[in-house]
């Protein structure tokens, strides 16, 4: 953690909706006139798209079936716990892009499923900002968790994010349900081990639980819209939390435990800006009255 250069960290696995919360955010910082340096997990890949099918099939001659995205050894999580403390430490670092589509790759100039070389950070950020898959991710060697001042996970009713993972993955990407199925199989083991403790280190864990059947997510036809849901909203530290304010703001929300706010699906975004506006601001003034 740094009190000059703060980090926030958006961790939440495939599909589980980390993209929404950051267009949530870059209105946080828009209106609040923060400057953040914005980094995204899948640029710290170890493989890029091609290499990561060579990677796969390596791994199922070596008798590993289970080996994904979700586990250390296809990530540079070595890589980013430096940036992350070098950031901390001085406000600044190198990052690169990971180029997803055709249109990232007009962006970026360079073809879908590669990386862009590493630039330096912006100069002059207010905080860094990450969205991934390991922005609280612990293991022998890697303690990313530690460096982070504000930790956000994203975490849908699992059956609710295989559904959002097979319609993106098969609109976007056009992946086939097979694929998709197999993926989610393979990456299950890495999930349970690498994904979900890190859930337990964040500061906040919201999570969207569908109000309609979604027993069988592999034949969803739709995704279940935010009416159709509620928000679980889990405090670590429920401490300045101003709970009667929130309760107040937000109608139809209730605490169903002493650090659990209970939103309509619809309220999840106003909720998200009433909770993280005052946050980001006490993190940033603070930071920009230590670096003088």
């Amino acid at each position: 953690m740094s009190v000059k250069h703060p980090i926030v960290a958006i961790t939440g696995s495939s599909g589980a909706g980390t993209s929404s919360v950051t267009e949530t955010f870059q209105g946080i910082f828009t209106r609040e006139g923060v400057r953040p340096a914005i980094i995204h997990g899948d640029s710290f890949h170890a493989y890029d798209r091609a290499g990561m099918k060579d990677a796969f099939a390596r791994a199922a001659a070596e008798g590993n079936d289970h080996f994904s995205h979700f586990g250390p050894d296809a990530n540079l999580l070595d890589e980013l716990e430096e940036l992350f403390r070098g950031y901390g430490e001085t406000g600044t670092g190198q990052y690169r892009e990971y180029i997803h589509d055709e249109q990232e790759a007009v962006e970026f100039g360079g073809p879908p499923g590669t990386f862009t070389d590493y630039v330096d950070l912006p100069e002059n950020t207010d905080l860094l900002y990450y969205e991934g898959l390991h922005g609280a991710v612990q293991t022998e060697s890697v303690d990313v968790a530690r460096h982070v001042d504000l930790c956000i996970g994203v975490v849908p009713a699992i059956n609710l994010e295989w559904i959002q993972k097979h319609h993106r993955d098969k609109t976007k990407r056009g992946y086939s349900t097979e694929a998709i199925t197999d993926t989610i199989l393979r990456r299950m083991p890495d999930y349970v081990n690498y994904i979900c403790p890190q859930f337990s280190r964040t500061h906040i864990n919201f999570q969207r639980v569908p109000l309609v059947d979604t027993s069988n997510p592999f034949i969803a036809r739709t995704i279940p819209t935010p009416d159709e849901s509620m928000a679980v909203i889990r405090f670590k530290n429920p401490r300045g939390i101003d709970f009667p304010y929130l309760l107040s703001m937000l109608d139809g929300s209730f605490m169903s435990r002493a650090n659990s706010l209970v939103v309509p699906g619809g309220k999840m975004e106003l909720a998200m800006q009433l909770i993280f506006t005052p946050m980001i601001w006490r993190l940033v003034e603070t930071a920009r009255k230590r670096r003088g």
